[in-house]
């Protein structure tokens, strides 16, 4: 008989954490996660470092296939070493497809640098209160 009321206060419980974790979800603004992956891109085009890591948090990770950045001074680092690589003067560079799902982003894009073409490349971003707090970084570099 003791079960009975424990059963339900347990029921309860996780109910409620569907509907407050429901409630959360909802909260998540996909316009807000668009414009910071619309201002990354348009950051890193311009090889704006300040604008670019006004992105990111001192938590923010970013993970490549070489090396995983934690917060703003790795990151900026990463960034910088990036701008070498991809000369805004001899770069060409297009997004190919956004998905944006509540707070995570996807962006596959390609660019033409003077050394190898990326045909292929992605980001995967969490946005959370406008900043990136995680992000994936892909790419498949070919010779010219």
């Amino acid at each position: 008989m003791k079960r009975i009321p424990f059963l339900f206060l347990v029921g309860a419980l996780l109910a409620f954490g569907c509907v407050e974790k429901k409630k959360a979800q909802a909260s998540i603004d996909q316009a807000k996660t668009r414009a910071v992956i619309e201002h990354h891109w348009k950051s890193f085009q311009d090889r704006d470092l300040d604008a670019l890591m006004s992105d990111y948090t001192d938590e923010s990770i970013l993970i490549t296939p070489d090396k995983t950045f934690r917060g703003l001074a790795e990151i900026r680092e990463s960034y910088a070493q990036a701008f070498v690589v991809f000369p805004k003067d001899s770069t060409s560079m297009q997004v190919n497809k956004t998905i944006v799902e509540d707070d995570l982003g996807y962006i596959l894009w390609e660019a033409t640098v003077p050394k190898f073409k990326l045909p292929y490349a992605s980001d995967t971003f969490v946005i959370r209160d406008g900043k990136i707090v995680r992000q994936t970084f892909a790419g498949a570099p070919e010779q010219l």
